[in-house]
């Protein structure tokens, strides 16, 4: 497809660059003179969506921003995620892109029409959901976030 997929899907700017790294002390050390002192949080025995099936993950997080873009920096700990494929792909770095949108399952079906597939989804509750999509031959993966709660 040719087109422009942000003019076709009507996506904001980037709301959030994700890395995922191995470990995230060490990414820490790295990042935090780039960006400043990021927020960490443990994300532990969430269950998502995950190519279809559920699946229960634990993942490491932290938080940080570079003007209006939020940085993420993402370890994963335990289950079948994005994030360990990536990873066991050899990969550690930039893994995704995130737009906030009004509502994650009707851009996921637009982005279906122009080749992405959902792999990973959670709806947390009315009006807050989250949806990782990829595309054939593009290992850069693309995030919808619906945060209509504030």
């Amino acid at each position: 497809m040719n087109s422009d997929i942000a003019e076709v899907l009507n996506l904001p700017p980037v709301n959030q660059v994700g890395f995922v790294v191995k470990d995230l002390k060490k990414a820490l050390a790295l990042y935090e003179p780039l960006f400043g002192t990021f927020v960490e949080m443990d994300a532990p025995d969430m269950e998502w969506e995950y190519r279809g099936r559920p699946e229960t993950s634990s993942l490491k997080i932290a938080f940080a921003n570079s003007g209006d873009v939020e940085i993420e920096l993402i370890e994963w700990v335990s289950g079948e995620t994005p994030h360990k494929e990536f990873l066991e792909a050899g990969r550690e770095g930039m893994h995704h892109l995130r737009f906030v949108v009004d509502n994650v399952e009707e851009k996921v079906r637009e982005a279906e029409a122009v080749g992405y597939r959902q792999i990973w989804y959670k709806r947390f509750g009315e009006g807050l959901a989250a949806s990782y999509l990829e595309r054939e031959g593009d290992p850069l993966v693309l995030e919808f976030f619906e945060n209509r709660q504030g």
